[in-house]
């Protein structure tokens, strides 16, 4: 490819509305122009990376045994309600009616059509197993679509769908489906983290998510530097910081603590560490009766200690709070602790909830707690003594950095990181609901064992940029980038000697296959760099007419402080070298 024929546009400035480093550098190389709110087309030189991308995904789902299908971005409202998630999901899917006033929405995803499929398709046991992908467009009416193409409305998806039919079939589907991410992501020169995670609203049991690691993520990830443990801040097992619950030293006092509404100010206004208090979170379920109508309210009283954070996904776990729950309401609070939120605690209350501990509150003692009376804690409160012990016992918090790990090999670290995949094992959740059955070895029908596996294409090229960037552009992994490499002649329009080395090393990279650049634009040497640096091509030569004379060009990669002078004899060589790694 020469420049001169190719479509570069990068700007100096980023537009205004540009919120994180990958947006901002996307929007100034010309790889993506906005064209509504989570929306954007993506130029020439943005779509040979997401090119690049599929190619690597396709290559590696292939490997794999997976068989590559196209589905309708545009699905019909009847196979959503077999399952329910038609009502569901949601403002974030966009529905719309044709002309004959029909339901139909914009997928979000596609369960239920490949669901479809594999009802109408696979009939006995000798056709599995069977996975399904496709790298399709998808739709989601984010509200606040933001961070560019990480937080679209419209985007581009590689999803995966495999049927077996049994559950340990559906095992070795799922480990092959891990197996091909993990090579997916070697492959793009991305460091990554493969991280346990819950199955969210999506449904299923074992899961993973596939993290790429950035300062500017929105997720933690938490692991152990001395082993491999990792999961997601939301699956992450919070032990118990207390081995064993200590014998009471205090009685309990009623003690006041005017204007100290949080844990903080009450441990600052008593001169005592925060770890002795106990938070209070007061949440409410609504109850139905045989025939699903309302049968009135449980409150909830969920305890962390006051430095920890509750963990909602694990709240949702809870017996009792599985399906579903919410925050209670003032009159709720109210009703039950006699007293407004600041200053609840799990004694004294006016009448009964249901009290749940995280496990380190369970085993604290001399703690710290609301008194139900605005202006007022108790100090020396102990379980047993002066309060019943908890209903239930719980893992409910997030967990710290240092905290023990799990698998008893070490401390916990915490690190941001951007979800590009993600691995489902389903189960029978969607082949029971639409009654999507095969015929098994003993001449009966048995539901699909099923699993889903989600790669984010276009997520990817931010989630790259946002871990690899610096203050003059994007540095693209080599496996990546648009170009590899850029041949940049100085004097182009004046020196034939120029023009004629710098065809020789960029028609010899051609042949040689290297998807390789000729800047012929005849630009200035400044702007020239600034270009390739900010579009973040991985290597660069440069080849002047001041170092013809000495018979040297200059080569740099990307990440290089300064570039090597080469003998030109040795050019081809040495570039060949550094493409290889070396």
């Amino acid at each position: 490819m020469r420049a001169s024929q190719y479509f570069i546009s990068t700007l100096k400035e980023a537009p205004a509305d540009a919120e994180v480093v990958s947006q901002k550098l996307m929007l100034r190389a010309g790889f993506i122009r906005k064209v509504a709110a989570g929306i954007y087309s993506y130029l020439p030189i943005g779509l040979r990376v997401i090119r690049k991308v599929e190619e690597i995904v396709r290559e590696e789902m292939n490997r794999a045994g997976a068989l590559e299908l196209t589905m309708p971005m545009v699905q019909p409202s009847e196979l959503w309600a077999e399952t329910g998630r038609w009502e569901k999901m949601g403002e974030e899917m966009l529905r719309f009616k044709d002309r004959h006033e029909r339901d139909f929405a914009l997928q979000p995803t596609s369960e239920e059509v490949v669901t479809d499929i594999a009802r109408q398709e696979l009939k006995s046991y000798r056709q599995l197993p069977k996975n399904f992908y496709q790298i399709q467009t998808k739709f989601r009416d984010e509200r606040r679509p933001r961070f560019g193409v990480m937080r679209g409305r419209e985007f581009t998806m590689k999803d995966a769908y495999s049927f077996d039919r049994n559950v340990d079939a559906a095992g070795r589907s799922y480990d092959a489906m891990y197996a091909a991410y993990c090579r997916i992501f070697d492959r793009l020169g991305l460091t990554y983290r493969a991280v346990a995670a819950d199955t969210g609203a999506i449904g299923g049991d074992r899961s993973h998510e596939f993290q790429v690691i950035a300062d500017t993520g929105e997720d933690a990830i938490v692991y152990c530097p001395d082993s491999d443990y990792a999961a997601n801040i939301e699956l992450a097992e919070a032990l118990p910081l207390l081995g064993s619950r200590a014998a009471p030293m205090h009685g309990l006092e009623k003690t006041p603590t005017p204007g100290a509404a949080t844990c903080a100010d009450v441990a600052k206004l008593l001169g005592l560490p925060l770890a002795t208090t106990v938070k209070s979170l007061v949440l409410a379920t609504d109850d139905v009766d045989e025939k699903g109508k309302p049968a009135g309210v449980t409150v909830w009283l969920l305890l962390v200690r006051g430095d920890h954070a509750l963990n909602e996904v694990k709240a949702s776990k809870v017996e009792g709070l599985k399906a579903g729950f919410r925050f209670a309401t003032e009159a709720e609070i109210h009703e039950h602790f006699g007293c407004k939120p600041g200053y609840l605690g799990p004694i004294g209350m006016k009448k009964p909830v249901k009290v749940v501990a995280d496990r380190t509150v369970a085993n604290m003692s001399d703690f710290i707690c609301g008194a139900n009376d605005e202006d007022y804690h108790y100090t020396g409160a102990n379980w047993g003594r002066d309060l019943p012990e908890p209903d239930l016992v719980a893992d409910l918090r997030n967990v710290i950095e240092g905290d023990p790990s799990p698998d008893g090999k070490g401390r916990l670290a915490i690190q941001r990181g951007i979800e590009v995949g993600h691995v489902f094992y389903l189960g029978t959740k969607y082949s029971k609901a639409m009654n999507a059955t095969f015929l098994d070895e003993d001449g009966k029908p048995k539901h699909f064992e099923m699993g889903c596996y989600g790669i984010g294409v276009t997520r990817i090229l931010g989630a790259a940029i946002e871990q690899n960037n610096d203050a003059r552009g994007i540095i693209w992994p080599d496996a990546l980038a648009p170009f590899r490499i850029v041949v940049c002649p100085v004097g182009w329009g004046k020196s034939e000697a120029v023009r004629s080395e710098a065809l020789k090393l960029y028609e010899g990279l051609l042949a040689a296959g290297v998807d390789a650049i000729l800047d012929d634009r005849d630009e200035r040497p400044g702007v020239m760099f600034a270009d390739w640096e900010l579009i973040g091509v991985p290597h660069r030569v440069v080849i002047g007419e001041r170092g013809l004379k000495e018979g040297l060009a200059e080569y740099q990669g990307r990440r290089d402080a300064e570039a090597t002078k080469v003998a030109i004899g040795d050019l081809a060589g040495f570039v060949a070298a550094k493409l290889r790694g070396e």
